[in-house]
């Protein structure tokens, strides 16, 4: 009876100092410590959230293959860098090193595997040389250069048609190529030449107008846009800021002569508002650059009465 009654007690004993001894291990695990065995000390640590597009990739953490595919939290892992690497059968790998913080969580949840064999689709029908892609309005156009014809389709290259053709004396490289609003004529411009062309209508019947070139052997072109009543065009150079007819002989109106060539240039076809850079010379000396707003719908410029009076009017 007495022998029992001390092995009760001794493993009553053994069992509080197992349980004093392994308490600090399980708070310090409940509370997101884990035991730096090179400190010997509880150190706090971070989590590793990988998410990959798609799914059900492996991980691999300091070379070690972990057993948890994609998307996975990866948690008790001690302040530090860490070597990761994501993988699936068939796709480029991931690779990055990760710097894991106390008390933190290091995302990388928007991972793109890209195939090793991608998708390609060839979309023209024709020989092609060029292409511009219209997302506003889901068309992509081509040209030939050798033959100067312009072909479009859809975004998926089908209802592949030729639409038009350039003037034979239209020089490249294209800068841009800009779609009239309403969708009748095409603009392409190089350095000192601007064509327009006019493409085949809906119900099949031709232009009369056939495809004209506008040359500025004194300018350097740098942007064109049209305006929205899709008959006039808004003309950037090294040097001014002018309007003009999409017609031949078309006389061209000076809005704003500019200080400096401008390569941020943005135009509002809704609003007829173009934005663009500029530098000024200040009251201090110094030049700077600004941001400017020019307003172009009909209620500040009556575009075809400018245009008639400029070429109307007799040289000094």
């Amino acid at each position: 009876m007495l022998s029992e009654q001390r092995i009760r007690a001794v493993l009553f004993y053994l069992s509080v100092a197992v349980f004093v001894t392994g308490l600090p291990f399980i708070l310090s695990f409940a509370l997101g410590y884990k035991l730096d065995s090179r400190t010997l000390k509880f150190t706090k640590t971070g989590l590793i959230s990988i998410r990959t597009q798609p799914q059900g990739a492996d991980i691999y953490l300091e070379g070690k293959l972990l057993g948890q595919k994609t998307p996975v939290t990866i948690g008790e892992l001690l302040p530090g860098l860490y070597n990761l690497r994501v993988e699936l059968e068939n796709y480029y790998p991931w690779v990055a090193q990760v710097n894991v913080q106390p008390r933190k969580v290091s995302r990388f949840e928007k991972i793109i595997l890209f195939p090793l064999r991608p998708l390609v689709k060839q979309l023209n029908k024709e020989r092609i040389s060029w292409a511009w892609v219209d997302r506003e309005n889901s068309r992509i156009y081509y040209l030939n250069r050798q033959e100067n014809i312009v072909y479009e389709s859809n975004l998926e290259g089908d209802n592949f048609q030729e639409i038009a053709r350039l003037p034979g004396d239209f020089t490249f490289p294209i800068r841009e190529l800009k779609v009239s609003p309403d969708q009748e004529k095409i603009l392409l411009y190089n350095k000192h030449q601007i064509a327009i062309v006019y493409l085949q209508p809906e119900n099949g019947l031709a232009y009369t107008e056939p495809p004209l070139i506008l040359e500025y052997p004194q300018r350097l072109i740098t942007h064109v846009f049209w305006h929205s009543d899709s008959y006039h065009f808004i003309l950037v150079t090294d040097r001014k800021i002018e309007a003009g007819e999409a017609k031949p002989g078309s006389g061209m109106v000076s809005l704003m002569n500019l200080n400096k060539k401008t390569g941020s240039v943005f135009y509002d076809v809704n609003k007829d508002t173009l934005y663009f850079l500029d530098s000024q010379v200040a009251p201090d000396g110094l030049l700077y650059e600004n941001a400017y707003k020019l307003e172009l719908n009909s209620r500040f410029y009556p575009f075809q009465e400018l245009i008639k009076f400029r070429q109307n009017a007799k040289p000094e």
